[in-house]
């Protein structure tokens, strides 16, 4: 990828300081628009001169070139907000976006592991050594609170009240919640933290400020980062033959769908979650209920019948 023209690279920066995108957005806003400037250098256009007709050609030739309709979706979002942005400041006239059509996304229901599964992965990590103690933990954590892994990844000793059992998070958009867990995860926190656990893995010399702060470290002492935490459950979800089901995400889905399975309201599995609208979480309960027909349907000894 080539340099941003300057325009978007002050887009990137007023998406960052006046609207308080995470990194990890930033970073697919980056790729995404890159890949963007790229194609309208090699038409000799660029942001300020394209029309509506050419940003068609480029999302339909994307499509066709195999791009998720997920993917091609966020992409597409990402160049209206440019546009839009470009309009607002006066770099140019018009929005040649305005009267785009969006990229259609399927649903998908999201597909939760069973209540006995979670529990085989979770006791799979069984050792008594400072890396299975940290995994253990780990994966109570994700499944106790349905936190994302990015925000598993940013807690820190001082955002853990143990004896309450709850957890500070730091969610999409720098917005911080509280979310609880229980006992199973609050012993194994405390497992982890023992003199057995986390102790073991913190190095003589700490090599960035804020790793000291960690709650989860590394084999090097360094805080724990997100393809770890996927490494993590590749390891353990190949163990007990659910590998190609898993992901930090998996268990998030697992942990709504089994709150709302047991009578959770909701209105408290968004705020725990984190979601900005009530129609992200709904969708766990069309979960609920497939799971449900599914039951009735193999359960029932009359529901077979023709």
């Amino acid at each position: 990828m080539s340099v941003l023209p300057l325009e978007v690279e002050e887009f990137l920066t007023w998406m960052t300081v006046e609207r308080g995108r995470s990194r990890n957005t930033l970073s697919s806003y980056r790729r995404d628009l890159g890949a963007y400037c790229d194609h309208l250098a090699s038409d000799s256009e660029g942001v300020l001169t394209v029309t509506t007709a050419l940003i068609e050609q480029y999302v339909a030739a994307r499509r066709a070139g195999g791009r998720a309709p997920s993917s091609s979706a966020r992409e597409l979002a990402a160049i209206r907000m440019l546009h839009r942005f470009l309009l607002e400041e006066r770099y140019r006239p018009n929005d040649p976006t305005a009267d785009l059509e969006g990229v259609r996304v399927p649903a998908g229901l999201p597909k939760p592991l069973s209540e006995d599964e979670v529990v085989r992965l979770i006791e799979s990590a069984a050792g008594g050594d400072p890396v299975s103690r940290r995994d253990r933990a780990v994966m109570e954590l994700l499944y106790a609170t349905g936190m994302r892994v990015s925000e598993l990844c940013g807690i820190s000793l001082g955002d853990l009240d143990i004896g309450e059992r709850v957890a500070r998070v730091l969610g999409k958009g720098s917005k911080e919640r509280v979310v609880p867990f229980g006992g199973a995860c609050a012993a194994a926190i405390t497992d982890w933290l023992g003199p057995l656990g986390r102790p073991r893995l913190e190095p003589h010399h700490w090599a960035r400020r804020g790793d000291a702060e960690a709650l989860f470290l590394g084999t090097r002492g360094g805080r724990l980062g997100r393809q770890h935490v996927w490494a993590i459950l590749q390891a353990y979800g190949t163990t007990v033959g659910i590998a190609d089901r898993l992901s930090p995400h998996v268990l998030r889905h697992s942990c709504a769908t089994h709150l709302l399975d047991h009578g959770a309201d909701l209105r408290i599995v968004q705020e725990m979650l984190g979601h900005a609208s009530i129609s992200t979480t709904q969708v766990y309960t069309k979960v609920s209920q497939e799971r449900l027909l599914d039951v009735y349907r193999q359960s029932h000894p009359r529901a077979r019948r023709t």
